[in-house]
C-alpha cells in the first residue's frame, strides 16, 4: 500500500517527480566521480565515467581497437625488452569548458594520480610502476614517491605527443586503454596547485561546470541522499552522438537508483530499466525488451583438492556429462550455451576446431568414466549465489543436479548469501569445503587475457589447481599466458591463448563453461543509442532523442 501511495503522490527519493529530460534506473550509484583515484567498487562508477570521459583508444562494434583520443600511435621495443607506445593526440579535442585543450600532460597527471589511488595495481604494466607501488607499501616520503613517479613510463614529449613505456610487452594494453577508466586523462591545468582536499571536492562536489569532461555529457549534480546523478549535454565534446534526420542530443539525463525500477517504467516515470530478474524474463515479453550479448561466461568450478574431484579425469567426465543446450532451454528469451571459456565475439576466441577438442557433451563416455569412481558414493555439494539476478542460477543449479544424477552422481544444492566467503572456506582437513560452485566471469576489456587472469596463481578462483601435480600445470599455464601476452603476431598469440585454454578446460578440467550470458533491458522508442556495452555497463555515448510523436509520419 505504501508503494501505491508513493506512486500516486510522488516521491523525491524514489524518482517519481516529473523531472525534465531522460531518466535511467541504474543498479547502483557511483562511489566517486574521480576516475583517476577510483574505488574498490569501481563497477558502479562506469556508467558516469564512460558517458563523460574518453580513453586513448576505443572499440569498434566487432570489439577491435580503434583510435580514440589518440588519432594514431607507433609501437616499438627497446634493446632491454620494454615496449614503447608513442601516441599522437587529436588536436581538436577540448575539455567541456570549450577552452582548455587536451594535452599529453593530462595523461601524465592522471596516470600518476591513478598510481596512488585505491586501484593502483591496475597500472602495474607501466615501466617503473613496481617501484612506485613498493614505495607506497613501505610508507615512503612524499619526496621519494614524487621522484619515483617521475621515472615511470608515461611522458609528455610534446603537447600532443605521449610516450608510454611498459615494463614488458603486453598486447592487451591498447584494449585496456579503451575501457578501463583509470587510464583516462585528468585536466592537469585545473588540478595544478590544488590541495588534496580541494582535488577531492573538485571531483565529488560538482558545480560551475566542473569536473571537466571530454564525452558528450558532463556531471551537473550528484545528489547522494536522493541517489541521483544529473548529466547535461556537453556541446564542446569532440565525440557527439551520430544524429540522423529528426534526432537531437538529450539535453538532460538523470541516473537514479530505485528498488522499484520496473514499476516506474510501467508507469512512464523512467525511460530505461534493466531487467534483473531471470524469472521475469520467462513470462510475457514486452515489445520493448532488448538484449545485449556480453563478453562473459558462466561456469561450473570444481574443487581440485577434494576427493574425488582431485582427479582430472573425473573433472573431465563431469564436464562431458553436461548438456548445455538442455541446461539453458526455455530459461531465457535467448541463450548462448557453450563449453568454451572465451566468447565467440571476443577477438582471439577459439576456432571451431579448437572448441571441438575441449570437453563437451558425451553422456555415454561420461557415464563409463564415472562408473565405480571411489568417493562418488557421497553427494557433491554445489554452491551458488542466493537471490535474484539476470542469470537464472536456481534453475541452472537444479538442472545440473538432474543431469549429473543421470550419470550416477548425486548433488546437493546450497544457495549462499555469503557466497564468496563460503567458496574460500576450508574444511578441517585442509581443502576448501565446497565441491562445485557456479560463477559468472565478465571481461574488463576486449582481449583473451581478461578471461585468464582469474585462474592464475594469485587469482581468486578458489579451486586449488595451483597445487595440482606439484604446480607444474599452473606454471605451464602462466608461461603460456606470458608468451601470449608478449607476442605481437596475432595468429601466434591466438594459438598460445588456445593452448592455455586447453590446459585449463581439458588437461586439468578446472572449470566447465556453461553459457555466455546476455543482459536484458527495456527502453523507450524515443531513445536512440542507449545500450548496454559488452562489459555489462550502461552505454550512453551515442544516446540521442528521436523525433517527437507529432513529428512521426
Amino acid at each position: 500500500m505504501l508503494v501505491l501511495v508513493l506512486v500516486a503522490g510522488g516521491c523525491g527519493r524514489c524518482g517519481f517527480q516529473p523531472d525534465p529530460g531522460v531518466k535511467v534506473v541504474v543498479p547502483a550509484m557511483p562511489t566517486t566521480l574521480d576516475w583517476s583515484y577510483s574505488d574498490p567498487h569501481s563497477w558502479a562508477n562506469y556508467p558516469v565515467m564512460l558517458a563523460t570521459q574518453r580513453g586513448l583508444t576505443t572499440l569498434a562494434p566487432d570489439n577491435s581497437v580503434q583510435p580514440g583520443l589518440a588519432e594514431r600511435w607507433e609501437r616499438s621495443r627497446t634493446s632491454t625488452g620494454q615496449e614503447v607506445y608513442t601516441f599522437h593526440l587529436r588536436q581538436d579535442v577540448r575539455w567541456s569548458d570549450g577552452v582548455t585543450p587536451l594535452t599529453a600532460q593530462d595523461f601524465v597527471i592522471g596516470w600518476h594520480r591513478a598510481l596512488q589511488g585505491r586501484e593502483r595495481g591496475e597500472l602495474a604494466d607501466l615501466a617503473g610502476a613496481e617501484e612506485v607501488l613498493e614505495l607506497q607499501e613501505k610508507g615512503a616520503s612524499p619526496e621519494q614517491l614524487k621522484a619515483a613517479l617521475a621515472r615511470t613510463g608515461v611522458e609528455a614529449l610534446e603537447p600532443h605527443t605521449l610516450r608510454v613505456t611498459l615494463a614488458r610487452p603486453r598486447n592487451y594494453f591498447l584494449a585496456r586503454l579503451a575501457n578501463v577508466y583509470l587510464f583516462f586523462p585528468a585536466p592537469s591545468s585545473v588540478l595544478a596547485h590544488k590541495t588534496e582536499e580541494q582535488v577531492r571536492d573538485y571531483f565529488d562536489r560538482p558545480g560551475d561546470g566542473h569536473p571537466l569532461a571530454l564525452g558528450p555529457y558532463r556531471v551537473e549534480n550528484w545528489d547522494r541522499a536522493g541517489e541521483r546523478v544529473r548529466l547535461v549535454h556537453n556541446p564542446h565534446s569532440a565525440f557527439q552522438p551520430p544524429l540522423a534526420a529528426g534526432e537531437r542530443p538529450a539535453p538532460v539525463l538523470t541516473l537514479l537508483k530505485s528498488e522499484i525500477g520496473p514499476a516506474l517504467y510501467e508507469r512512464g516515470r523512467v525511460d530505461f530499466v534493466f531487467v534483473d530478474s531471470a524469472v521475469a524474463l520467462q513470462g510475457r515479453r514486452p515489445e520493448d525488451l532488448q538484449r545485449e550479448p556480453l563478453l562473459s561466461t558462466y561456469f561450473l568450478a570444481l574443487n581440485t583438492e577434494r576427493p574425488p574431484l582431485n582427479r582430472p579425469e573425473v573433472r573431465r567426465a563431469l564436464s562431458r556429462a553436461i548438456d548445455r543446450e538442455a541446461l539453458m532451454k526455455g530459461l531465457l528469451p535467448a541463450a548462448r550455451p557453450s563449453h568454451v571459456l572465451l566468447p565467440p565475439e571476443l577477438p582471439g576466441a577459439a576456432s571451431p576446431e579448437e572448441a571441438a577438442r575441449l570437453p563437451h557433451f558425451e553422456p555415454e563416455r561420461a557415464r563409463a568414466e564415472l562408473a565405480n569412481v571411489p568417493g562418488l558414493d557421497r553427494p557433491l555439494r554445489l554452491v551458488y549465489r542466493s537471490g535474484d539476478s539476470f542469470v537464472p542460477e536456481v534453475a541452472i543449479a537444479e538442472r545440473l543436479a538432474a543431469q549429473l544424477a543421470a550419470v550416477g552422481v548425486k548433488v546437493t544444492l546450497d544457495a549462499r548469501s555469503d557466497f564468496s566467503a563460503e567458496v574460500a572456506r576450508r574444511s578441517a582437513e585442509g581443502p576448501r569445503a565446497y565441491d562445485m560452485y557456479l560463477r559468472r566471469l565478465g571481461a574488463d576489456y576486449a582481449h583473451p587475457n581478461t578471461f585468464f587472469t582469474l585462474f592464475k596463481r594469485n587469482g581468486l578462483h578458489q579451486t586449488g589447481w595451483e597445487t595440482q601435480q606439484g604446480g607444474e600445470p599452473m606454471d605451464r599455464f602462466e608461461r603460456l599466458m606470458d608468451e601470449a601476452d608478449a607476442e605481437p603476431d596475432e595468429v601466434r598469440s591466438r594459438a598460445l591463448y588456445g593452448q592455455a585454454q586447453a590446459v585449463l578446460l581439458d588437461e586439468m578440467a578446472v572449470i566447465a563453461p556453461l553459457y555466455h550470458p546476455d543482459r536484458y533491458f527495456r527502453t523507450r522508442a524515443s531513445l536512440r543509442g542507449v545500450d548496454v556495452d559488452p562489459f555489462n555497463f550502461l552505454s550512453l555515448r551515442e544516446l540521442r532523442l528521436g523525433p517527437a510523436p507529432a513529428e512521426v509520419h
